[in-house]
């Protein structure tokens, strides 16, 4: 059987530190951080357990902070142009070199997180990391570089806005000035002359504070200021540098990448390095973050990415479904937008840029989010993701610094989580110090997990919408229920969810049509075996009436259709 791949997404600054002090945007010596060393044995195997096959490690790469490493042969850091005290994971300072934060012993940082490596491995578990291939941090430089490795930039024509062989698009004649930076440099101010264009497409000397203005747009041989004009004959410089560090980490026994803001670079680049990686290491996967609905195939096609972030499609639409701003109908249209791929697409409704389920800003509480997470991982047999601490109802309301509070678990700030930091309980990582509540929900994450391996139906069988059978069915009320089978054509599973606040009691037509469609028989009695609540009662089935179900609030339930 084909197994369904669940992620696991953590920051392993966050998701280790057992420091309860969180101060208000406070120093790494304030507020403490997790180390690789804490991701022990005993977590991964519990992780494991609880149903996942890749856990994803966001800011393991070297990344701009405001904690000096100088002692330790790093450079200087300028706060002007970074975001909070820890810096964004996602401004790079170092393509070849992890966080000092995440070391017990900065200098054999790369060797601890090999061994984190390898302890993933051995509790049975694939390892992603992020590749950050559009922007790097405005003071990157490469301590850690292999022998005759180039810097980005080391070989710019800095007197030129664009060549095809620099690695870095300028504003020549201009300096940097950005217009609001909430931190200040106690030594030398930061300098850039001339600037750069900024991460996010700002080719402009002066960023706002709404730019990512602590990151600089790499050029993949794109001239913006001419109607993005491709020059991708000779190779550009730029190709050869990123298709480097992406086998630098394939070869450190990687699983696979996350390619942040793939959109924003080049799809030819794409095409010509993933097959470079792919024919070293076939295994490896490609997941790209992508926002763009139109380009989603031809960031598939020829098996370039193997699977696409489905933010745009079923994460906004059950969003707002759960929070009662569209009907639950609405899913139906966004699994068909998507039909002939949706198998390829990552569902998820919590990470590190979402806001949390169980904030103030989207459900209040975790439990609210059942529906939701039942519907993300049972219509297919894509991919599923879940933020480390989204089991527990983590509510993400913490004030923490740069961050601020939005709803949404930092990434900028030396900071410890509240649900993680009981969970994690010095190390123990039992149930020891969570609620009944949270136990609950987490019982419910690992039971839904795991049964969607369990079962091949879920695993990798065919999807069947159930929505148009019912829209004319007085006794299921397709605002607020959502209902699909799922069978490989010899288990068949009805999979229904209740996205209101109160008990529906319902009943759900299945068309003849679908029974053919499976190639199921229907000779003899049925039966619906309830599967994800263990104490639910099986009910008597018939192919010519519709089964009455009953479903709790939020929630939902995966029964067993069987003939004698």
């Amino acid at each position: 059987m084909n197994q369904k791949l669940f992620v696991y997404q953590l920051l392993p600054r966050l998701f280790g530190n057992s420091s309860s002090t969180n101060k208000f945007n406070g120093t790494i010596e304030e507020n403490g951080t997790g180390k690789f060393d804490d991701i022990s044995d005993t977590v991964l195997q519990k992780i494991k357990a609880n149903g996942y096959t890749h856990i994803w490690y966001i800011g393991v790469l070297a990344h701009a902070s405001t904690t000096d490493y100088t002692a330790y042969g790093l450079p200087h850091e300028y706060p002007e142009i970074i975001k909070g005290k820890a810096g964004s994971p996602y401004a790079v300072r170092d393509y070849y070199d992890v966080d000092p934060d995440l070391a017990a012993s900065i200098p054999e940082r790369m060797a601890e997180f090999e061994a984190l490596v390898r302890r993933t491995h051995a509790a049975g578990l694939k390892v992603i990391i992020d590749n950050v291939p559009n922007h790097v941090a405005r003071n990157y430089r490469s301590i850690n570089k292999p022998e005759g490795v180039k810097d980005f930039g080391e070989d710019d024509d800095t007197s030129m806005a664009f060549s095809p062989q620099n690695n870095f698009y300028y504003i020549p004649g201009q300096a940097l000035e950005i217009q609001l930076s909430l931190q200040k440099s106690s030594g030398p101010a930061y300098n850039e002359i001339p600037a750069k264009a900024t991460g996010n497409d700002c080719f402009s000397h002066r960023p706002t504070h709404f730019d990512w203005y602590e990151t600089v747009k790499l050029n993949y041989g794109v001239d913006y200021l001419h109607g993005k004009q491709a020059h991708f004959d000779p190779i550009p410089d730029t190709w050869i540098k990123m298709g480097d560090i992406l086998l630098y980490w394939a070869e450190k026994n990687i699983d696979g990448f996350r390619c942040d803001m793939a959109e924003m670079v080049p799809l030819a680049f794409w095409r010509w390095a993933i097959p470079r990686v792919k024919d070293k290491f076939p295994e490896v996967i490609f997941l790209a973050e992508i926002y763009n609905p139109s380009a989603y195939r031809d960031f598939l096609a020829h098996n370039v990415f193997d699977y696409l972030y489905d933010k745009v499609g079923l994460y906004d639409v059950l969003r707002d479904v759960s929070c009662g701003y569209r009907p639950s109908s609405d899913i139906t249209f966004a699994l068909n937008s998507v039909g002939d791929i949706q198998h390829r697409m990552l569902n998820f409704m919590e990470n590190h840029d979402e806001q949390r389920l169980a904030s103030d800003y989207f459900l209040k509480e975790g439990s609210k989010g059942k529906a939701a997470m039942i519907v993300s991982c049972c219509v297919n047999s894509n991919p599923v993701m879940v933020y480390a601490g989204q089991e527990l109802g983590e509510r993400g309301m913490d004030e923490e610094g740069f961050s601020g509070k939005d709803g949404r678990t930092t990434i900028f700030d030396y900071w410890s989580v509240d649900t993680l930091r009981r969970w994690n309980n010095n190390g123990r990582w039992d149930d020891a110090q969570l609620t009944g509540e949270e136990k609950e929900l987490q019982q419910f994450y690992r039971r839904l997990i795991i049964l969607c391996n369990e079962e091949a139906a879920l695993a990798n069988g065919l999807f069947y919408d159930l929505m148009p059978a019912n829209y004319e069915n007085r006794e299921f009320d397709s605002a607020n229920l959502f209902a699909f089978l799922r069978s490989n054509k010899k288990e068949l599973l009805l999979v229904a969810v209740n996205f209101d606040n109160r008990i529906h009691e319902c009943t759900v037509d299945i068309p003849h049509h679908a029974f053919t469609f499976f190639e199921i028989a229907t000779t003899g009695k049925g039966t619906l075996k309830p599967l994800l609540h263990a104490e639910g009662k099986e009910l008597a089935f018939s192919p010519d009436s519709p089964p009455h179900i009953s479903l709790d609030p939020y929630s939902g339930e995966i029964y067993k259709i069987s003939f004698s």
